[in-house]
């Protein structure tokens, strides 16, 4: 399931910044630990500097970065325009400031001039302080190693195989999106390392028989839409290049047009994004896997928080 507030597009910005990259990154195989938390990649990045600090990589998010109003204010980082984030559903949007962000270092490679938006993260990612965007790392083969626990940013391309480890992928605002398969149904899914788990649009999942028939799952909210998410047991294999998901337990999203392949399908890959090219290459020991319901903590982050949502979300679905 995409996180409970997800920042897929940064458009109407009135200022946009070019991202430079510091000439001593054109070496090959920068490498940093990553943190996997229910198989969400956390890493340690310095910010103008200073730090560590911790921020989640994700993959799901166009914009090139995003700070927390705490952190902007530590830093002093000046406003230099304004983004309008929206979601897919189209009702509504929300306006944040962009900040400038001198300098972002991350496994030895320092991106400069990046404009980052100011908003609070999810409640899952409190003890943060910002997200690392998709597109901050267009010019590097971005590589998260989950099972070393690792991410490697590199200089060269990926080379096609026939579609068996690697696959074409598509940037839409921001984020890759790839094609899983399905009980002989072709689903773009976006590549969320942000998300969670294995979601599928409503009227995808309407068409799809299912072991488990879906039930009410959680409570969720974007930045305009407020929805209940159903799960259930898929009574089909999901499949991905030559790797296969069996009967998988999934998410039904009411609000997003696309299904989305997050971080506990995530987590059984070395996955590299080659954004040049338009490829990501899958890696795993093994060829077949079980996505089964989603852990404990993660449905209970996903439970309504207290008090009533905010007056201006629009319920959906």
């Amino acid at each position: 399931m995409p996180s409970a507030i997800r920042f897929p597009v940064l458009c109407g910005a009135t200022v946009a910044l070019l991202v430079g990259i510091s000439a001593s990154a054109w070496t090959q195989g920068h490498t940093v630990p990553l943190e996997i938390v229910h198989g969400k990649p956390y890493v340690s990045i310095f910010v103008n500097g200073k730090g560590p600090f911790r921020f989640v990589v994700d993959t799901g998010t166009g914009a090139q970065a995003i700070v927390t109003p705490e952190l902007a204010g530590e830093l002093s980082l000046p406003t230099i325009g304004e983004a309008r984030l929206t979601d897919p559903t189209g009702v509504g949007s929300e306006r944040s400031p962009i900040v400038l962000v001198q300098a972002i270092s991350v496994a030895d490679v320092t991106f400069t001039g990046v404009s980052a938006v100011l908003h609070a993260l999810p409640r899952e990612d409190a003890d943060c302080q910002g997200l690392l965007g998709f597109t901050l790392f267009r010019s590097y083969l971005l590589t998260l190693d989950y099972p070393a626990q690792r991410m490697t940013l590199a200089v060269g391309s990926l080379v096609p195989d026939g579609g068996f480890n690697v696959l074409p992928i598509r940037i839409q605002e921001g984020v890759p999106v790839f094609t899983l398969h399905l009980d002989g149904v072709q689903v773009d899914a976006q590549l969320d390392s942000g998300g969670i788990g294995l979601s599928l649009p409503q009227p995808i999942a309407a068409r799809l028989h299912f072991d488990v028939n879906p039930e009410l799952f959680a409570n969720s909210e974007s930045v305009a839409t407020r929805f209940q998410i159903k799960a259930g047991v898929l009574g089909a294999d999901v499949s991905a290049g030559r790797y296969t998901f069996v009967h998988p337990f999934v998410e039904i999203n009411p609000v997003f047009p696309l299904a989305n392949f997050g971080a506990c399908p995530m987590q059984n890959f070395t996955i590299t994004f080659d954004q040049v090219h338009l490829l990501v290459r899958f890696d795993a020991r093994e060829h077949q896997f079980h996505l089964s319901a989603l852990p404990t903590l993660l449905r209970l982050l996903n439970t309504p928080p207290p008090g009533p949502s905010r007056p201006s979300l629009v319920p959906v679905g």
